[in-house]
């Protein structure tokens, strides 16, 4: 299995559980692996045959920067559906970070896997 990486994804949303979360933007940092097999790709050398990070990455913008959840952990889980069911990708693992959300730590969040490494 190869792996096509996006590190430090940063997008501004409404994140959070408290009033005062709810009326700013925040952002919200992402470390995105996502299981892809290369070699097609650099036989061709086509990105027609490549999982094209910029296409997730514009998709990915733009579904976070219109949601409003509550929970990172919420946000997580329909960011690596939609990585999964629209880029056909059979395993992902996302890490979700909140920085500044805790006073004393640099970031906070989750990192989930969903799918099957193959």
């Amino acid at each position: 299995m190869d792996v096509v990486y996006i590190k430090d994804l940063q997008i501004e949303t409404i994140i959070g559980i408290f009033d005062w979360e709810r009326e700013i933007k925040q952002i919200v940092s992402m470390d995105l692996e996502m299981a892809s097999d290369n070699r097609l790709a650099a036989d061709n050398d086509s990105i027609e045959n490549a999982l094209d990070y910029k296409s997730v990455a514009k998709r990915i913008i733009s579904f976070v920067e219109q949601s409003s959840f509550q929970l990172v952990e919420t946000l997580a889980e329909e960011v690596a559906t939609i990585i999964r069911e629209e880029f056909k990708v059979s395993w992902v693992r996302l890490r979700l970070g909140k920085p500044g959300a805790l006073r004393g730590a640099t970031d906070v969040g989750v990192i989930i896997e969903r799918g099957e490494k193959s």
